[in-house]
């Protein structure tokens, strides 16, 4: 069996995210998103904040990315590797997985927690 790596190489994306459940699934799908999850409960979906956020009460976010350590599918505690010492600093989070990484969001007022947290970690943050 092949367990996680114990350290991790992230770097946070330039971009300032928003996460939302619209109510017109087309212009959702029309729109730039870098996720989208269909759910039984509706469309989810972490697009760039925009001028349609601007101004609005919607919780702006920032995104860690774990593409630099990507990892196959059936590789155990990666996630919680991450997951873990953000909990601990008490750093909300929103995660959205791709075949190979993870893309975890962090409110965009706590990003400096979430570096903080993660490098105490022994995790590698670049941005």
């Amino acid at each position: 069996m092949t367990t996680a790596t114990t350290t991790q190489h992230l770097r946070v994306l330039p971009e300032v995210f928003c996460v939302e459940r619209p109510a017109d699934e087309a212009a959702a799908l029309a729109a730039r998103w870098i996720a989208l999850v269909r759910a039984p409960e509706g469309v989810t979906v972490v697009r760039e904040a925009d001028e349609r956020t601007d101004g609005a009460s919607v919780e702006r976010w920032k995104a860690l990315y774990g593409g630099d350590t990507a990892h196959v599918l059936d590789l155990p505690g990666m996630l919680a590797g991450l997951l873990g010492p953000l909990a601990g600093a008490g750093v909300p989070v929103f995660v959205a997985s791709t075949y190979d990484a993870d893309l975890v969001l962090v409110p965009a007022g706590r990003l400096a927690d979430a570096v903080a947290a993660l490098r105490a970690a022994g995790h590698r943050v670049d941005g």
